[in-house]
């Protein structure tokens, strides 16, 4: 990542997005619209937020096309302590795609630490790290949407 400093070990994680926080402004005029409203949504580097990416679970990766070119979306599930939604987020006129982890991990199992979106000369990137392994897109824009999941109720 560019801005977002995370440090992974044994004992925990070091994450801090601030130097991307403190960069967004700039940045977001340059991004697309789908991706300028994920980015700077108030709660999605808020890490106590219900719309914190911060901790939802890699479901399912899905390539496909629509009438603008290829397609890609990932589902995110929602972990019950934390989020009461799911994550959706579809990719436009996809151009870029790169998994970079331990070949015997299985990305549905693939839990997030933190993104970053950034200005790209193609539309934007999205750059999702996780705890064995970094998803990079690039696409013309994206579509993020938070859908209703349920829990069961926890005694």
């Amino acid at each position: 990542m560019r801005y977002v400093d995370i440090e992974v070990t044994g004992t925990g994680d070091s994450i801090n997005p601030l130097a991307y926080l403190d960069r967004l402004a700039d940045l977001a005029p340059q991004l697309p619209p789908g991706a300028r409203a994920f980015a700077v949504d108030p709660d999605h580097y808020d890490f106590h937020g219900e719309r914190c990416v911060k901790d939802l679970k890699i479901e399912q990766l899905r390539f496909g096309a629509d009438d603008d070119g290829a397609t890609f979306e990932i589902h995110f599930r929602h972990n019950c302590w934390k989020h009461e939604e799911d994550l959706r987020i579809t990719y436009r006129r996809l151009s870029g795609f790169t998994l970079d982890n331990d070949p015997d991990d299985k990305w549905g199992d693939q839990i997030v630490i933190l993104d970053e979106v950034l200005p790209h000369e193609r539309g934007c990137s999205h750059e999702i790290a996780c705890h064995t392994g970094t998803l990079t897109i690039v696409c013309g824009d994206l579509d993020a949407v938070w859908v209703p999941a349920d829990c069961p109720e926890q005694e």
